[in-house]
């Protein structure tokens, strides 16, 4: 009884202490427009029991939970520094500051290590950028999530509008709902109101202009008083340079596709390649989800192996692009039942990671299979690569490039023995390898990467948009390069 006494008042007493950072957390978020992370997961608007489950991930690191009694003092002492719009991941200034043998305070050092983020060096807030959102399916209303849970302080991105055809009547309030509950990802996490007679749904205080049009050019969207925008294709209906530039018209100024890009639209996965986007570029791609599960991986292998060649082959969750029950679909076997069958398909993640990483020579081959789960996939890739090496070798490094690397917003790592493909629903990374399952043998390695294909590639097409926008603050303590 005593031991369990003891755990119980343990367990209080970081209770008590993750209650207190949360309005720490909420104020430098509104006010600062900071984003307090814990090892590239955001605390921002989470309860107290999220906060302690999200410092137990440093067990990853260290092979022992961090605890809130020893980040507390970092976050305090961000609460006395005049702090630009940014991200501080207070678990890394913990981790960090354990390896410092100068002696500093946590103040004194938690100063040193984000001083890019204050006085001069600071970024500027800037003027929020408008957002609208052409389509309101899947990715599109988790995209709006997404917008609205980060607009912050309002000095960020702001969705202004979503444009979709007339569903029928009270087509605003049907649209409303979908947003406020998803099978999948749960409820919305804030308040939703209709105003039906303006065409408005308000989303934490977030006015958005619901716009009824069939075609691009039957909108105006300066009569909204939309500026300078970025507008997020949801549709997938066109694809190409020409197609998107319909959308080029006054009010707005870049388009971004949630679908692969064809022709000469650059196809951008974020952490690989999105710094290679022109300043005057206004249409570009986030390619699949697939493809931003598998890419960010494959360079990981490749810059540190080498890659001669490679074939993934992805286990996908069905799609709204199939069928229910078995009727006519102009692809072959997607008119079969999704629910029902293993529906043998094709990808073009292989081919688009010639675009995302062109300095990679080797082939890349692939195949798909769709599933009867609702989302989360997994894409299991084999490699040849450049070089002998073990399987203890490969995840150390892949667990190293997950925790701090340029790339561990869109790699995450899990050693979890019972993994399956429901944990990872809500997972904001591109892709999460999966240790237990990773096979090693010479110069061939075999990675199983988990990916929300839904919620994970939003996050990634969210990240694309606030690159373009200006609006992606920087880092502390920056990543190791």
């Amino acid at each position: 009884m005593p031991v369990n006494e003891d755990s119980f008042t343990n367990w209080k007493h970081r209770e008590e202490i993750a209650e207190s950072m949360i309005p720490m957390i909420g104020k430098l978020h509104r006010e600062r427009d900071v984003t307090v992370l814990l090892h590239s997961r955001s605390l921002v608007n989470k309860s107290v029991v999220s906060i302690l489950k999200t410092h137990r991930f440093a067990r990853q690191i260290d092979g022992e939970e961090l605890s809130v009694t020893e980040t507390l003092p970092y976050l305090r002492a961000l609460t006395t520094l005049d702090l630009g719009p940014s991200q501080i991941d207070i678990g890394m200034l913990a981790a960090t500051h354990r390896t410092d043998e100068r002696g500093l305070t946590a103040e004194e050092f938690t100063a040193e290590a984000v001083a890019g983020a204050t006085g001069a060096e600071k970024v500027a807030f800037r003027e929020g950028r408008d957002v609208v959102l052409y389509g309101f399916g899947r990715i599109g209303r988790l995209v709006a999530r997404l917008l609205i849970e980060k607009a912050g302080s309002g000095n960020g991105l702001r969705l202004r509008a979503i444009v979709v055809r007339q569903g029928g009547d009270q087509d605003i309030v049907k649209r409303a709902s979908l947003l406020r509950r998803d099978s999948i990802h749960g409820q919305f996490q804030g308040t939703i109101t209709v105003d039906e007679a303006s065409n408005t749904i308000v989303a934490n205080g977030n006015e958005i202009k619901v716009i009824y049009a069939s075609d691009p050019s039957e909108v105006d969207y300066t009569a909204y008083g939309i500026k300078d925008a970025i507008l997020i294709d949801n549709t997938g209906k066109w694809r190409d340079r020409e197609g998107l530039s319909q959308h080029l018209r006054p009010g707005i100024d870049k388009v971004v596709l949630t679908a692969p890009g064809k022709g000469d639209v650059p196809n951008i996965v974020h952490g690989v390649n999105h710094d290679t986007i022109k300043p005057d570029e206004q249409i570009l791609s986030c390619a699949s989800c697939t493809t931003n599960a598998i890419v960010p991986p494959l360079k990981a292998m490749a810059d540190e192996y080498g890659v001669l060649r490679g074939h993934v082959e992805t286990v996908h969750s069905f799609t709204n692009d199939q069928n229910l029950l078995d009727n006519y679909h102009k692809a072959d076997r997607r008119g079969r039942s999704a629910p029902l069958n293993m529906v043998i398909t094709e990808t073009g993640a292989a081919s688009a990671v010639a675009k995302a990483l062109p300095d990679l020579k080797a082939p890349i081959t692939g195949s798909s299979i769709r599933v009867p789960v609702p989302d989360v996939s997994i894409a299991i890739l084999s490699l040849r690569l450049g070089r002998e090496t073990t399987r203890a070798e490969v995840l150390d490094h892949l667990r190293d490039v997950s925790l701090t690397s340029p790339l561990k917003r869109q790699i995450d790592f899990t050693t979890a023995p019972d993994a399956v493909s429901s944990d990872f629903m809500g997972s904001r990374h591109a892709s999460i390898i999966d240790a237990g399952a990773t096979k090693v043998d010479g110069d061939n390695a075999i990675l199983y990467l988990w990916y929300d294909n839904e919620f994970g590639y939003s996050c990634q097409v969210v990240r694309v948009v606030q690159h373009v926008s200006g609006v992606e603050y920087p880092t502390y303590p920056a990543p190791a390069v």
